[in-house]
């Protein structure tokens, strides 16, 4: 049985092999006469925010999502799909290309996803790769991450709120189907998570939030690795959002800090009053530097994630060689799976991290 198993396990990696080298071949043979691969450029382009979600095909004239731009001008509030750029006019200008808008789009240029009012003469200005003199507009578009949010969001909803009618319906029951799923997840969350690191008084009604954190930041994790739609966004790795939950973390430790928290932050026991002016300064900057601890964590491992699969996938095209397949794709699919694990890893964590800084801002003086 045992070789059976083996010899189908070689079979399907010679398949993935075989397809791998037949279409980086193809790939290579039909941008024999592009420029060169840029491999930081593809990069970035992956791992930042995008104002379409682009689905196949090359990257200009393929099939694409067009998203909603919204922009506050002098003139007004100016709405208009980003259609009117991705189809527009390229600009070279030396090194720096952007696109120039059409139809409703017209008077704007769009540079690396950033949208700036163009000149009298219809121009963008550079100055060492940077936009210079164009006025940016208050941009409140839907990007690719506020869809991703949106839709990572609608689904944590959705789970928990079949669940709240799967037993609101049947009562304390074993749980079936998608309950029986999300069950055990909930009682870690709430035993190992809250309870664990929050006192038996308090730790009931911050299991709310702990639990919309770890499974928004789970779930979209995972979206995060899914290549085609609706997956493929880098939200946990943006930093204005892992700013904003760490920010939400802050905010219930320092409003929720109690008597003997703040007492350790103004007066720690022990230490000499000639040490305080010291002490104190110190421990304020505390409070602030443990959530910022929690952003940069969450941001850092996802992004790295996304950009080492990137990496090893662009071996095969700064090389030339379809034989570079069989080592960067085994290797990018091994790092794929482990994502999976970083994926959960990184939840569990900052669920976890937010409970003991709450926790501390609750504890009970010790008599």
């Amino acid at each position: 049985m045992f070789t059976k198993m083996s010899s189908f396990s070689l079979h399907r990696f010679l398949l993935i092999t075989c397809v791998c080298f037949f279409f980086t071949n193809a790939f290579s043979s039909t941008n024999k006469e592009e420029k060169e691969f840029n491999v930081g450029e593809m990069i970035m382009h992956h791992v930042k925010d995008a104002h379409e979600w682009h689905l196949w095909g090359p990257e200009h004239g393929g099939t694409s999502i067009y998203l909603p731009v919204i922009l506050k001008t002098e003139d007004g509030l100016k709405m208009f799909s980003s259609s009117h750029f991705y189809h527009g006019e390229i600009v070279h200008d030396g090194d720096n290309h952007y696109y120039k808008g059409s139809g409703p789009a017209e008077g704007f240029g769009m540079f690396h996803e950033k949208i700036y009012e163009l000149d009298s003469h219809g121009k963008l200005h550079f100055d060492n790769g940077h936009v210079h003199g164009n006025v940016k507009p208050m941009d409140f578009s839907i990007t690719k991450n506020v869809t991703s949010l949106f839709i990572g969001s609608l689904i944590v909803f959705l789970m928990m709120f079949s669940c709240a009618r799967y037993y609101k319906r049947n009562g304390a029951v074993a749980p079936k189907g998608l309950a029986k799923f999300m069950e055990p997840l909930i009682v870690f969350v709430q035993d190992e998570i809250a309870k664990s690191h929050i006192n038996e008084k308090n730790y009931k009604r911050f299991v709310p939030y702990l639990l919309t954190i770890f499974f928004f930041i789970w779930f979209n994790n995972l979206l995060g690795l899914i290549p085609i739609f609706p997956g493929s966004a880098n939200l946990t790795g943006n930093i204005s959002i892992t700013l904003f939950l760490a920010t939400l973390t802050l905010i219930l430790t320092v409003v929720n800090g109690n008597k003997n928290y703040w007492g350790h932050i103004f007066a720690p026991p022990g230490v000499p009053k000639a040490l305080l002016p010291i002490m104190i300064p110190i421990e304020i900057v505390g409070i602030f530097t443990k959530p910022f601890a929690l952003m940069i964590r969450l941001f850092a491992n996802i992004t790295a994630g996304h950009i080492v699969i990137l990496a090893l996938i662009s071996l095969i095209f700064i090389n030339k060689h379809e034989a570079w397949g069989a080592l960067s794709v085994p290797m990018a699919l091994f790092i794929s799976v482990l994502e999976l694990l970083v994926a959960a890893l990184q939840a569990y964590l900052f669920a976890l991290l937010s409970a003991l800084f709450i926790g501390a801002a609750v504890e009970e003086a010790h008599h």
